[in-house]
């Protein structure tokens, strides 16, 4: 079963819609990819401002004592 759709108003730049349209694309599936990547990338960032404490603290932790095992890589 596919995911609901919404229809949603959209302002676009009058060139690239003209452009796009004239090149066949469907303009919702690359708005919806383009949303989704955005999103993402949203989500993303999102998460690394909300554990950069932890990741700085294990990175802390990594160059005062090294990688945990690194005797047991074979590079």
């Amino acid at each position: 079963m596919g995911a609901v759709r919404k229809a949603a108003n959209l302002t676009l730049d009058a060139a690239l819609l003209e452009e796009a349209r004239g090149l066949g694309l469907n303009l919702s599936a690359a708005a919806e990819q383009g949303l989704r990547a955005a999103v993402a990338e949203a989500k993303a960032a999102r998460w690394q401002a909300e554990n950069a404490a932890a990741l700085a603290s294990s990175n802390a932790w990594v160059e005062a004592n090294g990688l945990p095992l690194s005797r047991h890589r074979p590079f």
